[in-house]
């Protein structure tokens, strides 16, 4: 490649053949399609207005005073499978609800002051199993 010469941005070439094509999709279940509307008949009214509930794993929620000067911090870890900014969302859902501060800090959520009982509801409409750690 010479130093004049400039990689394009468009998108480049097809890649001629579909990586995913040969793959069958016999054996896997058939989404409804959302845009359908399906009548009222022959369907319970609980099967409509219960949505089945997530379980994302296990959380810890912790109380910790440990290196800030006597404050009290609400730490929640032990998340798997989630990023950065799902915790952040997460973050400012339990900042919003308690009234206070808190970070995202080496994959742990810290919220300032003991806001256990908050944290715990937030996470469990999120889809979380919540339990609480240490003393």
């Amino acid at each position: 490649m010479k130093k004049d010469e400039k990689i394009t941005t468009d998108g480049g070439r097809d890649l001629g053949q579909n990586p995913f094509g040969a793959l069958s999709g016999a054996g896997l279940p058939v989404a409804a399609n959302p845009n359908t509307r399906a009548s009222g008949a022959g369907q319970s009214p609980t099967a409509s207005a219960a949505p089945a509930t997530k379980n994302r794993g296990r959380v810890e929620i912790r109380r910790s005073t440990a290196g800030r000067g006597g404050k009290t911090v609400t730490l929640v870890g032990g998340f798997i499978g989630i990023g950065l900014p799902e915790k952040e969302q997460l973050c400012k859902k339990m900042r919003g609800a308690c009234g206070c501060g808190g970070t995202v800090k080496d994959g742990e959520i810290e919220i300032q002051g003991d806001q256990r009982e908050t944290v715990a509801r937030i996470l469990t409409e999120a889809g979380f199993r919540p339990v609480f750690a240490g003393g």
